[in-house]
């Protein structure tokens, strides 16, 4: 029996020696013990504080409106003759859009040309008449009065040309009403006179056309925010960028072109506009959207990516890395932001390393691995 426990603890021992000798071939030292679970270093990519000069933006909640929008109505009556575009279609400036049955004002437009060459005829009598009658009364062949008579004929046949002349012109304008033409360049609206419809001077809307571009976007800035507005209208233009709800992408912009003189005592905001490009007219006429306006220029702002921050009850906060790569929390004040950065106002200062990901894994204390940047 003694011998067979010696047997057993010499084959330890023979075991123990001959794994001490492996880690030493492999490793050239003896192995360690593995570090506890408390020791792991989660890795986190990181980024340095920087200064940087950065833009202030004022942003509002706005509205679009057309510049031009008016309501197409005929000046003359008659018969809806001819759509010449559909509904909804894009039309440019001097584009016919309806014709009303022109065969009346034609008529009336001939009338009033014949009307003319006949007093032409009886003018150039008149004034051959004149023209004779001269040089018999000169030579005493010709009474006064039947000269003055002569003369008179003359002058009121002059104003018979210059009546005539005008009634062919107002023939012509009359005739020129019965086609509808776009008065600047936008977009046709519903049809509410079908063809055949018997229309009245301005009794009845045929459409609407409205213009696209550029438009109007319409915002409401507060009191506190007019002295900013005012003061970067005074360096030159104010660049306002606009862009549609949920939607991080810059649309359109333009410059602001209008703030109102009175503010409105009850809201304590005033009416201010921009008018902005709308070269592809993806903005319509009462459409809601979100406008930014860069009013100044933040220098050496201590800047931060957006994905940094953290929220809690005690408000906004970053992770930086600290002593011995632990975590370490900074309750944090932010200034404006610029595209994915914000500045940070209070909290943080130059030369810190922030971290930037992996948040959700790590707290206070971790102890955590920074990876190049």
């Amino acid at each position: 029996m003694q011998k067979w426990k010696l047997g057993i603890g010499v084959a330890v021992a023979a075991i123990v020696v001959v794994a001490a000798v492996i880690g030493f071939q492999r490793g050239g030292e003896p192995a360690k013990a593995s570090a506890g679970p408390g020791q792991f270093a989660m890795p986190v990519p990181v980024t340095k504080i920087v200064r940087k000069t950065i833009p202030v933006y004022l942003e509002y909640a706005a509205r679009t409106e057309a510049i031009r929008n008016v309501a197409l109505q005929a000046k003359i009556a008659g018969y809806v003759q001819s759509q010449r575009v559909a509904d909804g279609a894009d039309v440019k400036e001097g584009e016919l859009l309806y014709t009303i049955d022109p065969r009346d004002y034609q008529a009336a437009l001939d009338s009033a040309k014949a009307q003319l060459q006949r007093d032409t005829a009886a003018l150039d009598y008149a004034r051959g008449n004149v023209e004779r009658g001269t040089s018999l009364a000169n030579n005493g062949y010709l009474d006064k009065n039947t000269f003055e008579q002569r003369t008179s004929t003359l002058r009121q046949a002059e104003a018979a040309i210059a009546i005539a002349q005008a009634a062919v012109r107002s023939a012509e304008i009359n005739l020129s009403y019965t086609e509808i033409r776009a008065p600047f360049a936008g977009r046709l609206g519903r049809n509410q006179a079908s063809v055949g419809t018997l229309i009245t001077t301005g009794s009845a809307t045929l459409n609407t056309l409205v213009q696209l571009d550029p438009v109007y976007v319409t915002f409401n800035p507060s009191e506190t925010d007019l002295a900013a507005i005012e003061q970067a209208r005074a360096k030159g233009k104010v660049t306002a960028e606009v862009y549609l709800p949920g939607d991080d992408k810059l649309r359109t912009s333009g410059d602001v072109t209008f703030v109102d003189n009175t503010v409105d005592h009850s809201t304590g905001t005033i009416v201010a506009r921009a008018t902005i490009a709308n070269a592809d007219r993806s903005l319509l006429p009462g459409q809601y959207v979100r406008i930014r306006l860069a009013v100044s220029e933040r220098p050496d702002a201590l800047v931060v990516p957006q994905a940094a921050l953290g929220s809690s009850q005690l408000g906004k906060y970053v992770y930086v890395v600290g002593e011995g790569n632990k975590v370490d929390m900074r309750l944090v004040s932010l200034g404006p932001t610029d595209g994915n950065l914000v500045a940070i106002d209070k909290g943080i200062s130059e030369g810190d390393q922030v971290i930037s990901g992996n948040l959700q894994k790590i707290g206070p204390g971790s102890l955590v691995q920074p990876l190049p940047q």
